[in-house]
């Protein structure tokens, strides 16, 4: 089952259920979509990954899995990684 973080990884931004600032890796990182394209490039920098809008939950099925809320911050220092990474299509990275 995805995990609806409810933070931004980086910026600490909400990014609640319905949100369309949410972007999310293969591994669920979470972050907004202002971090993805101006800090981290489309790169995660936990796994390496591209980043995709992250889907909403029904309503209903939010109280059977409700969202985290204590979800991960540890903003993104300067990173010659991302910097390099961010050139290569990420379905080949």
């Amino acid at each position: 089952m995805l995990e609806i973080r409810t933070i931004c990884e980086n910026c600490g931004k909400h990014l609640p259920n319905n949100s369309d600032a949410a972007m999310i890796c293969s591994y669920e990182c979470t972050f907004c979509k202002e971090c993805v394209e101006h800090i981290l490039f489309n790169v995660c920098p936990n796994c390496g990954g591209g980043f995709e809008s992250r889907p909403t939950r029904p309503i209903e099925m939010l109280k059977k899995d409700p969202e985290k809320k204590d979800g991960i911050y540890k903003p993104v220092k300067e990173n010659k990684y991302l910097t390099l990474m961010r050139y290569i299509n990420p379905r080949k990275r």
